[in-house]
């Protein structure tokens, strides 16, 4: 793993944003990109970056694509817990993001119901 690598990918807002709506578990990208209002292109950068950092690891469910945290990577980096855990929710930006995903799984909304234009967290 490489220091400058993770320090590179943590060095974009909406990539911190990604990590904050992932700390209490895996998303969908089309849960990531509903959630924080970022096209698919948009997205697929961030996640790429993030993913070739190490920082995210991904797994496909038939046609869906998840994303989750490297747990490997946070016992690497120690510094990058404290970051997630506790440092990106003192943004405005991602304390408004992670209200919204609390919505979200409030309401037991999958990304079949996204494909189909159902929110509830607007």
């Amino acid at each position: 793993m490489d220091l400058i690598q993770v320090m590179k990918a943590l060095s974009d807002e909406t990539r911190i944003r990604i990590l904050n709506i992932l700390k209490d578990g895996d998303l969908c990208v089309c849960e990531i990109e509903a959630l924080l209002d970022i096209n698919q292109s948009n997205a697929s950068r961030h996640l790429n970056k993030l993913t070739n950092a190490k920082i995210l690891d991904y797994y496909k469910v038939a046609k869906y694509v998840y994303y989750k945290i490297n747990e490997d990577t946070l016992l690497e980096f120690p510094f990058l817990k404290e970051v997630i855990k506790e440092e990106a929710i003192k943004l405005k930006q991602c304390k408004e993001d992670y209200a919204r995903l609390k919505k979200y799984k409030s309401c037991n909304l999958g990304c079949e119901d996204l494909k189909e234009g159902k929110v509830c967290f607007d």
